[in-house]
């Protein structure tokens, strides 16, 4: 549809594409079209030519997008600005509100979107020249009162986006995400319940995975207990399951979200004790995961098309979020294994080393638990006792398999294996406290020790600990230069280094596990 008075638009991004075809598409639509690739450019324009709306991005050289809207408010409040962003952030969208901005669009932009927004907006602005013209001051008031209440609005959307977003960027494991998924939808759109759903077409029935909310419980026990202790259902609420599995299968073939708003009539597609449903499929790479299913008991409260929209909203960043999570375990295990086989190699090499890591790593382990140490740090403690000689890969085998004493030239080089190995784990970007254990397994209580000379606390816990399990290890086992030592003299060397090369407190513990043979049990454990 062809625009009788050619209203003025003006672009301003620095990316030249989107330029050019937002001026091809407007100037075919008749619109007049003027284009910048910053804001200084822009308020050049705006100087010489009439101008009666502004799309605008924000980051941009010289002068951003927020900077050209302020710029414009002051010298004319009539005209209306778009910002276009590919970074969205609440922040960024309350400034650019507050800078007079009218609306907010998020990148890649339809071009059926910002002409609908064009029209839209200048529809508006029409209006509201002629309400400064021809209105009241009391009429002016209530249009005020229209924008803020808008503005609110528009502010409290965001927010609930923005906060879907940062709790599913907040989880470590796939699993949670399913959890995730149903406390943000009771919570979001306060449904009475939500529940998701693994759907399979081999499956007799959908099979729920995890719950939030009063109905399942409630319905649960009323079939004498169909909840197990974890909160999960063992089948779909009975007897009414068959209705609920329809609703479910419905979806899933149907591959699009269902709202039924009010469920009451002659026609009762839910159980008679909902009064409102949404359900919404969950795909993985276009295929159906399983479905998402909110519910409302009774009360006023239904569902309505906003609250399809952030149960959608959630259903793709779930999705997202479980890609990524199987993505970062599937590189992260790769990673390990690689690690893991270095590590092998490096034993292959010398047989008298063989399955030292593995030893090492139970011992430290257990000697971490016995001092209350968190699953998180054994865990951490697992990876590096694993990898702690990977730096020895770096080292010469005349040198690593000598099987005289070593000069002092070798042991200066032979001393560089905790470095190698933490600039090794390193490089991979992970294993932050891990690679810190690595390079400090050498170090000394006293200070004396390699290759930092740190003493007492400033070498992490973790350190001191995986230091008494290498070296008990080292010294019970035969290497290459001699036999394991006796045992009344392994122990003397163990407690006796107590507060000079090892932590006292960490000996104490030792002991205990040594004198109640556990220590033994968790050495010979996977021989």
């Amino acid at each position: 549809m062809q625009i009788a008075d050619k209203e003025t638009i003006l672009f301003v991004d620095d990316e030249q594409s989107i330029i050019d075809i937002a001026h091809t598409y407007f100037t075919a639509k008749g619109y007049h079209v003027l284009t910048a690739s910053n804001g200084k450019q822009a308020v050049g324009l705006l100087a010489e030519q009439h101008v009666d709306c502004c799309f605008t991005d924000i980051n941009m050289p010289e002068m951003d997008g927020l900077e050209l809207a302020e710029h414009i408010r002051r010298q004319d409040s009539t005209i209306p600005v778009i910002v276009m962003t590919g970074y969205p952030s609440l922040d960024n969208t309350i400034h650019t509100l507050k800078n007079g901005v009218v609306d907010f669009l998020v990148k890649p932009v339809n071009l059926h979107q910002m002409e609908l927004c064009v029209q839209r907006v200048l529809r508006e602005r029409r209006l509201f020249i002629e309400n400064l013209i021809l209105s009241k001051e009391l009429e002016s008031k209530a249009k005020i009162e229209q924008l803020n209440s808008e503005l609110l609005y528009k502010v409290d959307e965001l927010n609930i986006l923005n906060r879907i977003l940062s709790d599913f960027a907040l989880l470590r494991e796939s699993n949670d995400v399913f959890q995730q998924l149903v406390d943000l939808a009771v919570d979001i759109v306060s449904a009475d319940g939500a529940c998701f759903f693994l759907v399979n077409d081999s499956a007799a029935k959908p099979m729920p995975i995890a719950m939030a909310g009063a109905p399942w419980g409630a319905a649960g026990a009323a079939e004498g207990g169909a909840v197990t202790t974890a909160g999960m259902p063992h089948r779909i609420v009975s007897p009414d399951d068959r209705q609920m599995s329809t609703l479910v299968r419905e979806v899933m073939h149907d591959d699009r979200p269902l709202i039924i708003a009010n469920n009451n009539g002659g026609c009762q597609r839910l159980p008679k004790q909902y009064r409102s449903c949404i359900l919404v499929p969950l795909k993985i790479r276009a295929r159906i995961l399983g479905v998402l299913m909110a519910v409302v008991n009774d009360g006023s409260r239904r569902f309505n098309e906003k609250d399809l929209y952030y149960l959608d909203f959630m259903a793709k960043k779930a999705s997202t979020s479980i890609e990524n999570l199987a993505l970062y375990e599937n590189i992260y295990n790769n990673l390990l294994s690689t690690l893991y086989a270095f590590v092998k190699a490096i034993e292959a090499r010398d047989p008298y080393t063989q399955q030292h890591s593995s030893r090492v790593t139970r011992l430290a382990v257990a000697l971490a638990d016995a001092m209350g140490c968190t699953e998180e740090e054994q865990q951490i403690l697992n990876v590096s006792g694993l990898l702690h000689d990977i730096g020895k890969i770096g080292i010469r085998d005349d040198i690593l398999l000598k099987p005289g004493r070593l000069s002092e030239d070798e042991f200066a080089i032979i001393r560089q294996h905790p470095v190698i190995g933490y600039d090794i784990m390193g490089h991979m970007g992970l294993w932050t406290r891990e690679k810190e254990i690595v390079r400090g397994h050498h170090e000394r209580f006293d200070g004396k020790g390699y290759p930092d000379g740190l003493a007492g606390l400033q070498i992490p816990l973790l350190a001191r600990i995986l230091s008494v399990a290498d070296v008990y290890d080292a010294i019970a086992s035969d290497r290459a230069y001699r036999a394991r030592m006796p045992e009344a003299q392994i122990l003397e060397i163990m407690y006796g280094g107590a507060g000079t090369q090892f932590d006292p407190d960490i000996i104490d513990v030792f002991r205990t596990l040594y004198q109640s043979g556990e220590l033994t049990a968790v050495i010979d454990e996977k021989k």
